[in-house]
């Protein structure tokens, strides 16, 4: 039997509301969920550009043709797909005629990802997204994307008390299977935002270098403010650290995940700092 509690749950409602526990959330408009939408559409041309590497490089390994003056996508591979699809092309016509296709194909999804990189960029400057992504982009392997993508997903970072509620939502955290006196923990649960974590995971695997800023990073940090680069030379030096510890005891995967969660909480200090006019625009 499946019974609503609307009535019970609007009295526990109000009852966390006169307690003040209820925590304020500031709903996405319209237009937050326009770009958010844009950035979702790049990482799905993203994945979409992945495949159609795949499908060049295992057709042409069925045909026996496989690339071994270098890694691939790198300029000699490229220059040698593009001869695959000319006349003199050693594949057989209707083979050449299958290349061609896969290739046209990743050359389009390639021009599609190029042109949503320039309208990314176009509305990384907008009033209510400039602040966020100016600061996230001062932390070590967070570029231009990867900060629209945290901020147009979390939006409002003041909603999260502490640091692990943050990494509670984006699904960091690990699994747990408690019973009396006995505590055993999992992988993560993998349970909250996967478009943040993604981004995170992949920024994190950037912190297995020495700390350094290069020519990139010191670019983005122009113009920001010097307690947000101090910071996150801070982040570099404690994740360098943390990863080359935990990569030594176990699996570098396992490391690049536990360096995403530490890194949530910088990131969470830093934001926590932004005016509230701009998050609340």
């Amino acid at each position: 039997m499946q019974r609503k509690h609307d009535k019970r749950d609007a009295a526990d409602l109000a009852r966390f509301y006169r307690a003040g526990e209820l925590t304020t959330v500031r709903i996405p408009s319209e237009s937050d969920e326009r770009v958010r939408d844009v950035v979702r559409c790049r990482e799905t041309f993203q994945k979409e550009i992945l495949k159609s590497r795949h499908y060049l490089l295992k057709f042409l390994a069925r045909r026996g043709f496989v690339f071994r003056e270098g890694t691939n996508w790198c300029t000699p591979h490229l220059k040698w797909l593009l001869h695959l699809t000319t006349e003199n092309s050693p594949l057989e016509q209707h083979d050449r005629l299958v290349f061609r296709e896969y290739h046209a194909l990743l050359l389009y999804k390639l021009e599609r990802r190029d042109e949503l990189d320039r309208q990314i960029e176009e509305l990384a400057l907008l009033p209510n997204l400039a602040p966020m992504v100016g600061r996230l982009q001062c932390f070590r392997g967070i570029s231009l994307h990867s900060a629209m993508v945290l901020a147009t997903e979390i939006v409002d970072w003041r909603r999260f008390e502490r640091p692990s509620q943050l990494a509670c939502y984006l699904g960091l955290v690990s699994r747990e299977d408690s019973s009396g006196g006995r505590t055993r923990l999992g992988s993560i649960t993998k349970a909250g935002n996967s478009h943040c974590r993604h981004v995170l995971v992949q920024a994190a695997w950037s912190y297995r270098h020495r700390p350094q800023i290069g020519v990139e990073l010191k670019r983005r940090q122009q113009g920001q403010n010097p307690s947000v680069i101090v910071h996150a030379w801070k982040a570099q030096q404690r994740l360098h650290q943390s990863f080359n510890h935990l990569s030594y005891r176990k699996q570098p995967q396992i490391a690049a995940v536990a360096v995403a969660r530490e890194l949530v909480g910088f990131l969470w200090a830093v934001m926590q700092d932004t005016p509230v006019e701009h998050q609340a625009a």
